[in-house]
């Protein structure tokens, strides 16, 4: 047995044996005055969603005039980009609600 292994055995085992009925169990609670930023918060996603939205439509733009000379394929990278953000965007508040539990 390795002395990795024995360490994090017994510092487990220390663990178990600590009495854990003195533990605090706080409820969550909202700070006072968290609706002022909750409104930016709002403001800012929407805004960031709306500027992703406009960047699809202009590669999409950009892609259909420049299929005339064989060009078209160069905003695929665009369009992608465009696209992750408007997941990492509309994902944000469920990523950080699923990390503050």
């Amino acid at each position: 047995m390795s002395t990795l292994h024995l360490a994090l055995t017994s510092a487990n085992d220390l663990v178990a044996a600590l009495p854990m009925n003195g533990i605090p169990d706080p409820t969550a609670a909202r700070p006072p005055g968290m609706e002022s930023i909750d409104t930016v918060l709002n403001w800012g996603k929407w805004v960031a969603l709306i500027i992703c939205v406009g960047a699809l439509i202009a590669a999409g733009a950009l892609m259909a005039f420049n299929s005339r000379r064989g060009e078209g394929g160069e905003h695929v990278g665009r369009i992608a980009s465009a696209l992750f953000g408007v997941c990492i965007i509309g994902g944000a508040g469920t990523m950080i609600g699923f990390l503050a539990t």
